[in-house]
């Protein structure tokens, strides 16, 4: 990636699905995973997502699936959801090769510009799984506070994944928006 040029932000599209589903499926299961941090891999087998469930996302009323390119090709991706007050972030990936190198924390940093200036959210949430502790730990350096409020992991949900667990649960994690 050209770190000069700066990555470019723009709204998925339809013609998007295919490749944002392989990039999210590179980012968190499967072999081609563990290349970067955010890997699932031990967690949870089967698919993270699907075409379906990224097509939600881009028609959705309030919702925003945000392309992320650099050097003409798409590096990474996430998606927000206007939740009246506050904004859901989630679907965030990175192509592996390129996790570590402060992208992530660039995409973070738009989306909850997006998310404050354009829809007057106050708050950013996010629920993560509760075992990734290093994932945890990512967000709390960027201003997220863990809330303790834990809700279920849908198992048997085959679309999210197969869980190689049985103690799988999301944390909620709150960041307060301000300052854009």
């Amino acid at each position: 990636m050209n770190p000069t040029a700066g990555p470019a932000f723009r709204s998925a599209t339809d013609s998007d699905i295919p490749a944002l589903v392989a990039l999210i499926e590179s980012a968190y299961r499967g072999d081609s995973s563990r290349t970067g941090w955010t890997t699932e891999a031990d967690l949870l087998q089967g698919p993270r997502t699907d075409p379906d469930g990224v097509a939600a996302v881009i028609h959705g009323t309030g919702s925003r699936m945000i392309a992320v390119e650099a050097d003409g090709r798409l590096v990474a991706c996430c998606q927000l959801e206007n939740r009246g007050g506050h904004a859901y972030f989630g679907m965030f990936a990175v192509r592996p090769g390129l996790q570590g190198g402060g992208l992530g924390k660039q995409i973070l940093a738009e989306a909850e510009r997006f998310a404050h200036q354009e829809w007057g959210a106050d708050e950013m949430h996010m629920t993560v799984i509760s075992a990734r502790e290093d994932l945890i730990a990512y967000y709390v350096r960027r201003g997220y506070t863990r809330t303790g409020e834990m809700s279920p992991f849908p198992y048997g949900e085959e679309r999210v994944g197969l869980p190689t667990r049985d103690d799988l649960r999301f944390e909620l994690l709150v960041k307060e928006l301000k300052g854009f």
